[in-house]
C-alpha cells in the first residue's frame, strides 16, 4: 500500500457499491470479525451504500472486548498487591470488573502502566528487580508473537521477578462457534486481515467446508471492505463456499513461519472463556510447561477464581452478531464511554463505541 488514499476513494467505493447491488438478488447476512472492520464500516458508512437485502452483523473480533470478566478481576487483584508494577495496553484499564476497573486501582495508588509492547514491560522488570513485574497478555494472534517473544527473552535473561496473565484467544474456534449457535444468522464472513497476516489461511478451509459458507480475508478500510463484501456476495449468490483473499498485499497462504514457529514454542492451545460467550473449546493460548515460571496465575494463586458476568450487559449479544449496540436498552443512557457496563463501550474496536461515536445522535 502506498497511499492510504487508494483504499478511500469515493470512485472506487461507489463502484463497489453499485457492483454490489447488481449481483444481489436475495437476502443475506454477513459477519465481520474484526472490531477495525467494524468501525470503518461504521465510520464510513459503509453498510448504508449497500443494498437493503444485505445486512451486516458485528463478530467477536475486539481482542479487549472478548477478553473475560474473570481475566479482568484476576488482572484487578494482581495489581492491587504491594511490590506489584502491573503493565497493560491502555484499553484495558478501563474495561469494568466487577466493582471497578484497573484505571481505579492506578487512582487508588497502585502502579498500573500502560505500555505499547510486552517488551516494555520485560525492560521494566530489569530497570525494578526489586518489583513484581506483570504484563497482561490479551488479544488475538496479531499480539501473540510479540508475548511469545517477550517469554523467550525472559527466559533467556533470567527474568525472575516478570511474569504474564496470559488470556489469549483465536479466531477460528470463536467463528465456529457463532456457527455452532442455534441462534446463529450468519451465511459468509469478512476475515480478519491481521490475524491470518500472521497465521495464514489454512484454518478456514475446514470451516469453510463444514458449514458451507464463504470466508473472504479482508483488509480494514473502505475499499477493502466493500471489495471483500462483493467477493463475499458473488460467491453466496453462485452457491459457493470457499476460502478468498481480498488482503494479498498483507496476507500469504502460509502467514508468518517465524512468527507461527516461535508461537508454537511458546504457547499450546487451552479452553478459554469469552466475555459474554462462554467457554469456547481450543480458543485460547496457554503457556507451554516450559515457560509456566511466567504464568502470573500460579505465581499470584488466582488461577482457580472465577467470575459470574452480569445479566445487565447484553455484550456477548453483540459479539453473537446476535444485537446491534443500538438495539440495547441501555445503549447511550446507563451504557455510555464514561460510565460503560461492559468493554464493547469501551474499547477502541469495540462494536458498541463505534455506534456512540459515530450513530449516537441519529439513533
Amino acid at each position: 500500500m502506498k497511499h492510504i488514499d487508494e483504499y478511500r476513494d469515493g470512485t472506487a467505493a461507489r463502484a463497489y457499491a453499485e457492483a454490489i447491488a447488481r449481483i444481489t438478488t436475495r437476502p443475506w447476512t454477513i459477519m465481520e470479525v474484526c472490531g477495525g472492520q467494524t468501525h470503518s464500516i461504521v465510520k464510513f458508512g459503509i453498510d448504508e451504500l449497500l443494498p437493503p437485502a444485505v445486512t451486516l452483523v458485528h463478530g467477536p473480533g475486539c481482542p479487549v472486548c472478548v477478553t473475560a470478566l474473570e481475566y479482568v478481576e484476576k488482572a484487578i487483584e494482581i495489581a492491587s498487591l504491594p511490590g506489584v508494577l502491573f503493565c497493560s495496553f491502555g484499553d484495558m484499564l478501563r474495561v469494568p470488573g466487577i466493582s471497578r476497573d484497573l484505571l481505579s486501582v492506578k487512582a487508588s495508588g497502585g502502579d498500573v502502566r500502560i505500555v505499547y509492547s510486552p517488551l516494555d514491560a520485560l525492560r521494566l522488570a530489569a530497570d525494578h528487580p526489586d518489583r513484581e513485574v506483570v504484563f497482561f497478555a490479551v488479544g488475538f494472534e496479531t499480539t501473540a508473537p510479540a508475548v511469545a517473544m517477550a517469554a523467550w527473552q525472559a527466559v533467556r535473561q533470567g527474568a525472575r521477578n516478570f511474569s504474564m496473565l496470559v488470556s489469549h484467544v483465536r479466531v477460528p474456534p470463536a467463528m465456529e462457534a457463532v456457527l455452532s449457535s442455534p441462534d446463529n444468522r450468519v451465511q459468509g464472513f469478512l476475515a480478519a486481515g491481521h490475524v491470518c497476516a500472521v497465521m495464514g489461511t489454512a484454518e478456514y478451509g475446514p470451516i469453510a467446508s463444514r458449514y458451507h459458507i464463504p470466508i473472504v480475508v479482508t483488509g480494514f478500510e473502505p475499499v477493502d471492505i466493500l471489495q471483500g463484501l462483493y467477493m463475499c456476495l458473488r460467491q453466496l449468490e453462485q452457491g459457493r463456499a470457499e476460502v478468498e483473499n481480498q488482503y494479498s498485499r498483507s496476507v500469504r497462504p502460509e502467514g508468518n513461519p517465524a512468527a507461527r514457529k516461535l508461537m508454537g514454542e511458546i504457547f499450546r492451545v487451552v479452553p478459554r472463556k469469552w466475555r459474554g460467550i462462554g467457554e469456547i473449546a481450543q480458543s485460547g493460548l496457554g503457556l507451554r510447561e516450559k515457560y509456566a515460571g511466567l504464568d502470573a496465575e500460579t505465581r499470584f494463586g488466582v488461577a482457580h477464581r472465577t467470575t459470574e458476568e452480569p445479566p445487565e450487559c447484553r455484550s456477548g449479544l453483540v459479539l453473537q452478531g446476535i444485537l446491534k449496540p443500538r438495539e440495547c436498552p441501555e445503549f447511550g443512557t446507563r451504557c455510555t464511554p464514561e460510565h460503560p457496563l461492559g468493554a464493547t463501550m469501551v474499547s477502541s474496536e469495540g462494536a458498541c463505541a463505534a455506534y456512540y461515536h459515530y450513530r449516537r445522535r441519529r439513533s
